[in-house]
């Protein structure tokens, strides 16, 4: 990847890390389906006015739209709302980068190499460090929710790329119209509270809704589909593992979580990781150019 390429990769995961610390801050104003729809009415209006849709099919947009948007953010929102903690959710939410490695191999043909194996043996040894250090806390609920959430993340980021989109960032404004209905629809069957929520709107509630929809949906997941037309997925999917390095030394800043030094060690592993990642595959693909 190109030095410019790696900076955008990991301004999204700075961008997504500190979403969770946002989320956990949004949902003490609105119910976590009601949230999760605010955020996509954000993203898409009045943006769509315009924006053309160009070549995006609504089968694409709907399929996107249903599995990124209702289905992901819904098990997110509610395994957060169960009780995860956001840096732990920064966390588990990163098993996707398993769950798009294998979809990848088995939809696109499109197999990591051994270094790129490696890589993600030593970033997930990370990730699982953490997480046994942080086992008193976790939901058994929140954390099943969480991991349901990883698995819609991993099929959306397969259709994004089999999207093949000119832009990226009309292709989140325009996949955003879909979320948003089917969302209210399930709020009004299974929440309560919507209406206070709505009324006595805070600046902390706005500005989690601000956040998430324009930052860290239209922005990040914006550049996240220019680098996921540009790259194969196994290149960009690893970036996400600085997620939860982000997810978690937000919540120590912010909300006060306290970081062990077994933890600091499991931020390293994930660092080392993405770096043979990286690298393994800039081998591979100059050993591929020579056979040429």
């Amino acid at each position: 990847m190109a030095f410019r390429d790696i900076a955008l990769a990991v301004l999204v995961a700075l961008v997504w890390g500190f979403n969770f610390v946002v989320i956990k801050a949004g949902l003490d104003s609105f119910p976590p389906l009601l949230f999760s729809a605010l955020r996509f009415l954000c993203v898409a209006f009045p943006a769509v006015f315009f924006l053309r849709r160009g070549s995006l099919t609504w089968r694409t947009l709907l399929k996107i739209g249903v599995v990124l948007g209702v289905v992901k953010y819904s098990l997110l929102y509610l395994g957060i709302g169960a009780g995860m903690p956001a840096g732990l959710s920064s966390l588990a939410i990163q098993s996707q980068v398993l769950f798009t490695t294998v979809l990848s191999a088995v939809l696109l043909k499109d197999a990591p190499s051994r270094w790129q194996w490696v890589g993600m043996g030593v970033a997930l040894s990370g990730i699982v460090l953490i997480a046994t250090t942080r086992q008193g806390s976790v939901s058994g609920v929140g954390f099943a929710l969480v991991i349901a959430a990883a698995v819609a993340w991993a099929f959306a980021n397969i259709l994004i790329k089999q999207a093949a989109a000119k832009d990226p960032f009309t292709l989140m404004v325009w996949m955003s119209v879909v979320p948003p209905l089917p969302l209210l629809v399930l709020s009004f069957l299974f929440e309560d509270g919507q209406r206070e929520a709505l009324s006595r709107l805070t600046l902390q509630g706005l500005g989690a809704v601000l956040y998430t929809g324009l930052l860290a949906t239209l922005l990040a997941f914006g550049l996240w589909g220019y680098l996921f037309r540009k790259y194969s997925p196994n290149v960009v999917a690893p970036f996400a593992l600085l997620v939860p390095v982000f997810g978690i030394a937000s919540s120590v800043l912010v909300l006060g979580e306290r970081l062990s030094a077994l933890s600091l060690v499991a931020a390293g592993l994930v660092f080392v990781g993405l770096a043979i990642i990286v690298l393994g595959a800039r081998r591979a693909g100059a050993e591929a150019w020579k056979l040429k």
